[in-house]
């Protein structure tokens, strides 16, 4: 095998979006999909003689290929924003899209009309090169010799597998968390590519610094298996990566996803559990490093006077990761370069997991923005 298959079930989150959301159009025979890209320069000036990117899509490309919009996912979450799986058995294995109340005919992201693409990101778990990957010098997973990769680099293979799809023009770019990262790194490196943008719980510029890259991989090296990151062949990190994954899961609200289904605190928290040990037997913990250094080392702020797509930037009323606080300081870049940007709320209990959960309670907005950006072409 020359890189880990997808898995047939993706640690998403649960569905618990709207009836009505769900009613209005169901995309039920979405496919895995990848592509090779042979060679590809990274941004340090490394060459990679070939690197594959996962992806799914939704809806038609229209013939002058410009009707398309980019969904781009989390750190730790996958391409699969929307529908169910046409080949997956087991309720499981068939879970909706993370942000399907939002996808799909009719939603605000309306499939009808728009050729949606799902990208798995440069150096993630599902698919897309990775550290998981073999090395084609070693023949053995890259690792940590992975290269180091940034923003930048995510978003020019994002763009070179569109433009391999036929795509010429992106009407958007939205996703939330590090996919907001993406999006705003879309709209400073190829500001003529695309006319909207819609970063969700997310922000311009990284935090932390190498400082929690360092307290990274000190976590994970405190796993017996680690062996500085050479662990593939010697027993895994799983423990490890499901405690992380745990701690994770609370930091972005998920006792309140759960309360009403689990009310029994000691059942919520098996649950919890459970979902951790299945993210973790199936994320690489080298791709945490990998991403973890390229989203401290991100900038868009810097860049605000190159964009020229409109922006709707959305955050979370009870978001603890990127919390609703961050806002005026953002849209005052943004106003500052003369960048045309709305900013909307999420009046949700479902923290940073708001946009897919709470779908409902911003659908209308998105929609609104996409029909303004539909209008200007």
């Amino acid at each position: 095998m020359r890189r880990r298959p997808l898995l047939a079930s993706l640690p998403l989150v649960p569905a618990l979006l709207s009836t009505a959301a769900r009613a209005q159009g169901a995309l039920d025979k979405v496919e895995r999909k990848a592509l090779t890209l042979k060679p590809f320069l990274l941004e340090s000036g490394v060459v990679m003689p070939e690197i594959v990117i996962a992806y799914e899509t939704y809806g038609k490309l229209a013939s002058d290929g410009r009707n398309a919009v980019l969904l781009t996912h989390g750190y730790t979450s996958s391409q699969h924003m929307a529908g169910r799986y046409a080949d997956a058995k087991g309720s499981s294995g068939n879970a909706e899209g993370s942000w399907d109340g939002l996808v799909g005919p009719g939603k605000a992201i309306d499939t009808d009309r728009l050729f949606v693409v799902a990208s798995n990101m440069l150096g993630s778990s599902y698919g897309s090169s990775s550290p998981a990957f073999l090395n084609p010098a070693t023949r053995r997973p890259y690792g940590p010799s992975f290269p180091d990769i940034t923003l930048v680099d995510i978003v020019n293979a994002q763009r070179r597998l569109l433009e391999r799809l036929g795509v010429r023009h992106l009407v958007a770019v939205a996703g939330p968390s590090f996919g907001g990262y993406q999006a705003f790194q879309w709209g400073v490196t190829h500001p003529d590519f695309v006319d909207g943008i819609v970063p969700v719980v997310s922000a311009p510029k990284g935090s932390g610094g190498e400082a929690s890259v360092k307290a990274l991989v000190d976590r994970l090296a405190r796993d017996p298996h680690w062996n500085n990151g050479w662990y593939y062949d010697n027993g895994g990190i799983t423990p490890t990566l499901t405690a992380m994954r745990v701690a994770t899961l609370k930091r972005y609200g998920i006792d309140a996803q759960l309360a009403d289904t689990f009310p029994d605190p000691a059942r919520r928290e098996a649950e919890i559990q459970r979902r951790a040990e299945g993210w973790a037997r199936g994320f690489d913990g080298n791709s945490l490093v990998t991403l973890r250094r390229a989203s401290v080392r991100f900038d868009a702020a810097k860049d605000f006077n190159k964009m020229k797509a409109r922006v709707l930037y959305v955050l979370s009323r009870t978001d603890k990761v990127f919390p609703p606080s961050i806002a005026p300081g953002v849209m005052a870049g943004l106003k500052a370069a003369k960048v045309d940007a709305d900013y909307f709320e999420i009046d949700s209990e479902f923290g940073h997991s708001a946009s897919g959960l709470d779908a409902a309670k911003w659908a209308l907005r998105l929609k609104a923005f996409m029909a303004s950006l539909h209008k200007r072409n």
